[in-house]
């Protein structure tokens, strides 16, 4: 049993990314928006009332062949800014309520509207920052060879508790070995991960500092 289920991650299955994976996604995510709607409309208020104004937080981000879309979040910051007009750090400005939902991956949830409107996956590597996109080497830029995802072989590998190189490593590895097993492998250990809080931030950070250079990625093997 142990090498059948090394096996079913091991290779690429060729026929899943090109449809199937659009059919489970947009399955899964019109679910999973059902289920969670009283949770959704509960954070929708509570935010709203709690930081006034829009509950959401749009950015841009590279998507698959690194085109643009507009993420959509649960915002858990205040847009408090320091003398000079620049946003304050993050763990100035990130409110209880926002720990909180940070820490149970609620924020996360709009992204599901993302994955029905086909902008995002359920399962790829984490859409990054427009600004990093000329940073990347070759072959760290593979990540853009998919759709992004909500959850990802980085994020159950440890999250925002990992550096910038593990992360790129680890996107590259799923890039290379995306099948119909490996991401089920992560939405089950995702869940699991999210029941226990792990790794959702770097140690002494609210959230993981940003990229700011390139080192020669390792290939990674772990499955």
């Amino acid at each position: 049993m142990g090498f059948l289920k090394k096996s079913l991650v091991k290779y690429p299955d060729v026929n899943y990314p090109d449809f199937w994976k659009r059919v489970v996604d947009v399955v899964l995510a019109f679910f999973m928006l059902l289920v969670l709607f009283p949770v959704f409309l509960a954070l929708f208020l509570g935010i709203s009332i709690y930081l006034g104004g829009s509950p959401f937080f749009f950015q841009n981000r590279p998507g698959k062949g690194a085109k643009a879309f507009r993420i959509i979040k649960f915002k858990t910051m205040l847009d408090i800014r320091g003398q000079s007009g620049e946003l304050l750090p993050d763990e100035k400005r990130i409110t209880t309520l926002g720990k909180i939902i940070r820490k149970m991956s609620l924020d996360e949830i709009p992204q599901l509207i993302n994955v029905l409107k086909g902008d995002m996956s359920l399962v790829g590597p984490r859409p990054l920052l427009t600004e990093y996109l000329p940073l990347y080497d070759p072959v760290q830029a593979k990540r853009h060879q998919v759709r992004p995802g909500v959850t990802g072989w980085a994020q159950i590998n440890g999250r925002n508790a990992i550096s910038w190189q593990q992360k790129f490593e680890y996107d590259v590895w799923y890039v290379d070995h995306l099948s119909f097993a490996l991401d089920l492998k992560i939405l089950f250990q995702t869940l699991w991960n999210v029941i226990r809080g792990k790794g959702v931030s770097q140690q002494g950070h609210v959230t993981v500092g940003k990229f700011i250079g390139n080192q020669k990625p390792r290939d990674v093997t772990k499955a």
